[in-house]
């Protein structure tokens, strides 16, 4: 790496304390950055354009975390948002720049190692060469470009050493024959702490998809728009998709079952658990006044799975962040997506086997985000509130009844789990609390009031 680059790094890198807090990707927020340091560069394209690939370590306080920068450089740059700009050395993060993430693929296609980078294509997968990317802007943890509707390639911000959850259990489905997922077809992968680190994965662009969060928010407003119908007389009934999804999600809970390892929630397991939500919600309630009427029931709720039957279940790898924006449905049916899990856990646990209940209750809490999010910032309305619960119950129980046709035992319907799948959900509620607290403040009533509801004995 020459001199040029070197400086020009070093100057990125004292920039970017200002720069990062500005990306949607930058899971840092939180606290301010203290520093940052250049862990490793890699040059993808030399010369007049240049193209980095750039790990650095983000300081913030006792904090430090690895995140990894596509970075551009060029004397006749091209179009690219404001904010990609990184200070005022003509350096920008270049996701944006079609020709130059053209070469991200190329590699792939070929095969190439470059530096400490490897571009590969899984066993069999051949691609197409010279495709233009666009960046998909909607995503918030990490970039994904497809490239001329036929790929898709994600790159994972925040690093972390070993193979990225997602890579790791899209391989395992695939190879299970699962049929909903996308297929998996390449990866990049560099290094981190001296061990393989996963930087990319590519995978099946589905340009006839549609996004759960959006086909359920139709429904609702449908719904909405003529509040003297009940939820299955208007012709927007999502009740149908709701337990075809139950089954999709059943039958990828099979498949990794199947695919990898499983073992028995013991009494151990389920005292960590309720130490774990009870924490969480101590936490919050310290933060969050509005929570504290709700502590009792929470923590009784909690409470209530130590008698839970410690054989009743077992433990497997699990999507981890389930909900209706990490599904597809396809003319094919629903495909689940991103199975890195909760992109704000340590990678610790993300990685640790989990009740499959787990992913059944942040489904149920999607559903309720969904039906009452034409309610956020309106003046109640108790018919339009009635009929919210009412889309709500109809595709919660809907949800169930397809997931419970398909889930073999121990699991088998979720609500035989109850106890579980209630403190499952409402744990998830308490992190919604917080969330909403601390950013959109607007939507605080929609986990409240479901805390309330399911804490007085709602299903």
């Amino acid at each position: 790496m020459s001199a040029d680059i070197e400086r020009f790094v070093a100057g990125l890198a004292a920039e970017l304390p200002g720069w990062l807090p500005g990306q949607r990707w930058f899971a840092g927020k939180d606290r301010p950055i203290t520093g940052v340091t250049p862990l490793g560069t890699t040059v993808l394209l030399d010369g007049d354009p240049l193209l980095l690939h750039v790990v650095v370590e983000v300081a913030q306080g006792d904090r430090r975390e690895p995140y990894q920068l596509l970075v551009g450089r060029r004397s006749h740059p091209p179009e690219v948002p404001a904010a990609s700009w990184i200070g005022a050395l003509g350096g920008y993060e270049a996701t944006g720049d079609a020709d130059l993430t053209a070469v991200l693929l190329d590699l792939m296609v070929r095969g190439e190692r470059v530096g400490s980078l490897d571009f590969a294509r899984e066993p069999g997968v051949e691609l197409g060469r010279d495709l233009r990317a666009r960046p998909i802007t909607s995503e918030q943890s990490n970039t994904s470009l497809v490239y001329g509707g036929q790929y898709i390639l994600k790159l994972f911000r925040k690093l972390s050493p070993g193979e990225n959850k997602d890579l790791l259990l899209h391989r395992a489905l695939q190879a299970a024959g699962c049929e909903h997922i996308a297929p998996t077809l390449g990866s990049i992968t560099g290094e981190l702490a001296g061990k393989p680190a996963t930087i990319g994965m590519l995978q099946q662009f589905l340009s006839d998809a549609v996004d759960g969060w959006a086909m359920a928010t139709t429904s609702v407003r449908d719904l909405m728009a003529e509040p003297e119908l009940g939820p299955d007389e208007v012709g927007g009934d999502f009740a149908g998709e709701a337990e075809r999804l139950g089954r999709a999600v059943a039958t990828v809970h099979a498949d990794l079952a199947r695919a990898l390892d499983t073992e028995p929630i013991d009494d151990d397991e389920l005292a960590r658990t309720v130490g774990a939500m009870t924490e969480r919600l101590d936490d919050v309630a310290a933060r969050v006044p509005e929570l504290v009427p709700h502590v009792p029931g929470l923590r009784a709720a909690f409470e209530a799975i130590r008698s839970a039957p410690a054989n009743s279940i077992t433990m497997q790898y699990i999507h981890g962040d389930l909900h209706l924006g990490q599904v597809l449905r396809t003319v094919n049916g629903w495909l689940l997506l991103d199975f890195e899990g909760e992109p704000a856990a340590p990678v610790e646990e993300r990685h640790a086997l989990r009740s499959p209940l787990r992913d059944v209750a942040g489904m149920l809490r999607s559903f309720d985000y969904a039906a009452q999010q034409l309610l956020v910032g309106q003046d109640a309305d108790p018919l339009l509130t009635e009929r919210a619960l009412e889309w709500a119950r109809r595709n919660r129980a809907a949800f169930c009844d397809g997931y419970a046709k398909v889930a073999d035992e121990p699991i088998g319907d979720p609500r035989d789990h109850g106890a579980l799948l209630r403190a499952f959900e409402l744990d998830k509620a308490v992190y919604e609390v917080a969330y909403e607290h601390a950013n959109r403040p607007d939507w605080l009533g929609v986990p409240l009031s479901s805390i309330a509801w399911i804490t007085q004995g709602g299903e």
